[in-house]
């Protein structure tokens, strides 16, 4: 029997996940939905978006937020304009400054996200944004379907690092 090392088990489990991401926009296009990506490495986002360019043919755009950002809704309004694009990423969220204030108000302008945005929405998270949102902007969170995780699960990263070092 032939077995997987760890390292080709977490690249196996991200490449199942990425396209896990890229059929939720297929399903998702031409309406708005909310897709929470959740990855604690800002270069794992990278790697996964670099993958996703493979899984699908669309053409996404992508918003990196500046830390004195201080609402959601007017970077993704202003960015798009009258156009509706396919799908929509939006990251930094880590970076925002007056993140419980940009999270807040999300959850009041809600509504307008369903009314104005036809098109999926992804939102890179990590584990401490994902929990704000739970607190913070529990309806907004809740149009979440699933969050869809790209980390390594703790006790795998351990046994790589530690095969890193007996090496």
């Amino acid at each position: 029997m032939i077995g997987l090392t760890n390292s080709e088990n977490a690249t196996v489990s991200s490449t199942a996940t990425t396209k896990r991401l890229a059929r939720a926009m297929m399903v998702s296009a031409g309406e708005f939905s909310l897709i929470l990506a959740c990855c604690n490495s800002v270069e794992r986002q990278q790697q996964v978006l670099n993958w996703l360019t493979e899984f699908s043919s669309a053409d996404i755009p992508e918003i990196l937020l500046t830390p004195a950002a201080d609402t959601l809704y007017t970077p993704i309004a202003n960015t798009i304009g009258a156009t509706q694009p396919e799908a929509l990423m939006v990251r930094g969220l880590e970076s925002v400054e007056a993140i419980n204030q940009l999270i807040i108000s999300t959850n009041i302008m809600r509504d307008e996200f369903r009314k104005q945005f036809k098109f999926p929405l992804v939102l890179w998270v990590n584990d401490e944004i994902l929990c704000k949102l739970v607190w913070l902007a529990p309806d907004f969170k809740d149009w979440a379907s699933t969050t869809i995780r790209f980390d390594v699960p703790n006790n795998q990263l351990v046994e790589v690092e530690q095969q890193a070092i007996s090496a």
